[in-house]
């Protein structure tokens, strides 16, 4: 089987729960929000790696992963004096697990190359949600994203690359949701928040049939991650539950319809599933969207919503929001 037919395989293990949950959602009640686990010993830089004059590939010794850790940062092509850092999530799994799918097929490098901020592209594990899990899953292994994160990196990425401190946080599709969810569980750290097709309840039926699916798709149990259905680590991450944290927080966030759009065509097998399953999943994310927008709408909190007529859940989409969030990402940081 190719890399094409495995994607394609797993994107279809992927949205046939997403989408039929959708009608199951329900309302849940807050709970306070747990923060990660202090760490003990300190993460350093053990290697970097230079691959161009604006992109570095940087080894983080992470006693929270325990191990080393991969990430790689854009900075601007001249040294201008100190300067914010947005973190950029990528979606389900890396491809590539040395270059993330923000410079592969996003063109990051490329629109941040004349703009005065650090860019971090975690490259992530597959279907880790880039969150704290309650235990080592036998096939994933170790999972300490938030920590990693929030606690060991930021200091790291200040003091080598001339940061002053101010963060914001995007991502796209898992990492939207990501995303989203670590700006809740830290407004101090985070200014600025962009999600592009992203669902954001975790707690709900569709929630957790969502984020189990994408988990399974790739051989680890959901349960090690926030624990059984009822555990109250699922509330605790769920973002239009805990919404009234994101008061303060500049938000950007962007869906489309999972209609054929300019982007699309018809010509190949791997064309056809993007418009029928990336449509689908893509269906599931604006239902999740509009959820949020109501959630946010009925707090008084502010926060720009960008629903577009057509779109799937694909990459040419993403690559034309990332400019359209900018101006959101952009006030956030100060710049």
């Amino acid at each position: 089987m190719t890399k094409s037919e495995r994607i394609l395989m797993r994107r279809r293990r992927i949205f046939i729960p997403f989408v039929v949950a959708a009608v199951l959602s329900m309302s849940t009640t807050s709970i306070g929000v747990a923060s990660a686990d202090p760490v003990e010993a300190a993460a350093r830089i053990v290697d970097t790696a230079i691959a161009s004059d604006t992109l570095r590939t940087v080894s983080v010794d992470s006693p929270a992963m325990g191990g080393i850790v991969e990430v790689q940062v854009l900075t601007p092509p001249v040294d201008t004096g100190s300067r914010p850092t947005l973190y950029m999530l990528s979606g389900i799994g890396e491809e590539d697990p040395h270059n993330s799918m923000w410079l592969r097929k996003g063109g990051a490098a490329e629109f941040f190359a004349d703009k005065n901020v650090n860019v971090v592209l975690p490259l992530a594990g597959p279907g880790s949600f880039y969150t704290d899990w309650q235990r080592d899953d036998p096939t994933l292994g170790r999972y300490k994203w938030e920590t990693f994160l929030t606690q060991e990196l930021p200091p790291l990425i200040d003091a080598t690359f001339d940061g002053n401190g101010r963060n914001a946080i995007a991502g796209l599709s898992m990492g939207a949701q990501s995303a989203m969810m670590l700006a809740v569980r830290h407004p101090d750290l985070y200014s600025g928040v962009a999600s592009y097709s992203g669902c954001f309840s975790s707690s709900d039926p569709m929630g957790q049939a969502n984020i189990r699916s994408i988990i399974a798709a790739f051989g680890g149990n959901a349960d090690n991650m926030w624990g059984g259905p009822l555990d109250p680590d699922w509330v605790a991450h769920d973002s239009v539950v805990n919404a009234e944290r994101l008061r303060g927080t500049a938000v950007y966030v962007s869906v489309g319809t999972g209609a054929p759009g300019p982007h699309e065509s018809f010509d190949s097998a791997a064309a056809l599933d993007i418009v029928v399953v990336g449509g689908l999943i893509e269906v599931g994310a604006n239902y999740c969207t509009h959820r949020l927008a109501e959630r946010l709408g009925q707090l008084n909190i502010p926060a720009t919503f960008d629903f577009t007529r057509t779109g799937t859940h694909s990459w040419p989409y993403w690559v034309e929001q990332l400019p359209k969030s900018w101006p959101t990402l952009a006030g956030s940081l100060g710049l």
